[in-house]
C-alpha cells in the first residue's frame, strides 16, 4: 500500500545503516522551496552585490561639504577654466603630476598667474580623494566658502554715506545661476545688498559666481535666517518692501515709492512669494507683460524691476 512503511522493500539501508523512507523522512526538508531569489544587489557573490558596494564607499568617502560653509571643489578644465576667465576668487589649484599640457591648461596657468592663484602638483590619486571621485582630468580649483554679510549692517553703511537704500531679497530661489545674474543685475542698477535665504535657496556656489560674472566681488550677497524677521527689521530701519506678483496691487511703472528706501521681494518662477513673506509686503507689483506669458524667470524680472527703480531714481 502505498505510503506503508512496513511493506518489503519500503525502507532502504544505506551503507552506514541510515534508512531512508522513498523520497520523503528526512530529505523531505531538503525538497521545500527557501522562498522568492534575492534580488542580484542582496546576494553576497554577485558581481551587482559588489558594484553597489563599491558604490556606497566611494559615496562614503566623497569630501562633504559643510553645512557651515566649507571649501568647494570644481574639478575639469573647462569648469576651472571658466572660473578664473570670470575672476571667480580661486583659494588654490591643484594640478596633477604629470599632466599634459594642452592650450586650456596653459591658459588656465596665465590667469592663474596674473591673478596671484597658488598652484600645487599632486599625485593623481590624492587629486582624486581632494575631489571626491570626481573627473578632473588633471586640474581641480578649490574655492573657498563665501563671506555673507549682514543685511541690516549693509542698510545702516549705505545710510550713513547718504545714499537711498535698495536692497532685492529672494524667495525661493533655487539655481544658482539665476542668483548670479540677479546679482549682476543688482550691481548694474545700484542695488546695495541682495538676500538670500539660509535654507532651502541658492547659495554663493562657483556657479553663481560664474553667472554674476564678478559682480558678487562687488555688491555684497547676505543670508538670513528667516526672512520674515529680516523683512520686519529693513521697514524698523524705514524701508518699504514690494514684492513681485502677478496679480500685483501697482504696476511696475506706477510705483511711486521707488525712489525712497526700497526693498524689492523676488519669488520663484514657479511658486512665486510664499505666503507669510507676501502677508508682510507692504504692496505687490506687477511687471506688465502680454496676455499670453504667465510669469519671467527670477533673474529677468529681478533685472526689469531694478532697472525700472533705478529709472525712477534718476
Amino acid at each position: 500500500m502505498a505510503g506503508n512503511s512496513n511493506r518489503r522493500g519500503a525502507i532502504k539501508k544505506s551503507g552506514k545503516g541510515n534508512p531512508t523512507a522513498g523520497s520523503g523522512g528526512r530529505r523531505r526538508k531538503g525538497l521545500e522551496g527557501k522562498g522568492p531569489t534575492p534580488r542580484a544587489e542582496e546576494r553576497p557573490n554577485h558581481k551587482a552585490y559588489k558594484m553597489a558596494r563599491a558604490a556606497d564607499k566611494r559615496e562614503a568617502a566623497r569630501p562633504k561639504r559643510k553645512s557651515d560653509g566649507g571649501p568647494e571643489w570644481v574639478a575639469g578644465r573647462n569648469s576651472v577654466l571658466e572660473l578664473l576667465r570670470a575672476t571667480v576668487p580661486v583659494m588654490g589649484l591643484y594640478i596633477a603630476e604629470g599632466l599634459d599640457r594642452d592650450d586650456r591648461v596653459r591658459e588656465i596657468f596665465k590667469l592663474a598667474a596674473e591673478q596671484h592663484v597658488s598652484l600645487l602638483e599632486v599625485g593623481r590619486v590624492e587629486l582624486d580623494k581632494l575631489t571626491g571621485g570626481a573627473v578632473h582630468q588633471g586640474v581641480a580649483a578649490k574655492l573657498d566658502a563665501y563671506d555673507y554679510a549682514d543685511a541690516d549692517a549693509v542698510v545702516a553703511q549705505a545710510i550713513a554715506d547718504g545714499e537711498v537704500p535698495l536692497m532685492v531679497v529672494l524667495d525661493g530661489i533655487t539655481d544658482p545661476r539665476n542668483l548670479g545674474a540677479i546679482v549682476r543685475s543688482a550691481s548694474g542698477f545700484g542695488a546695495h545688498g541682495v538676500v538670500v535665504p539660509e535654507r532651502r535657496a541658492a547659495q554663493m556656489t562657483a556657479a553663481a559666481w560664474k553667472t554674476s560674472a564678478g559682480a558678487a566681488a562687488r555688491v555684497p550677497v547676505c543670508r538670513a535666517t528667516n526672512l520674515t524677521r529680516q523683512i520686519t527689521s529693513f521697514k524698523k530701519a524705514g524701508l518699504m518692501v514690494v514684492g513681485l506678483a502677478a496679480d500685483g496691487d501697482v504696476d511696475l511703472p506706477d510705483l511711486d515709492l521707488a525712489d525712497g528706501p526700497l526693498a524689492i521681494v523676488i519669488g520663484s518662477e514657479g511658486k512665486g512669494i510664499s505666503r507669510l513673506v507676501g502677508e508682510n509686503c507692504d504692496a505687490t507689483v506687477s511687471i506688465p507683460m502680454a496676455s499670453g506669458l504667465e510669469s519671467l524667470n527670477a533673474g529677468v524680472a529681478a533685472g526689469i524691476s531694478l532697472y525700472a527703480v533705478a529709472q525712477r531714481r534718476r
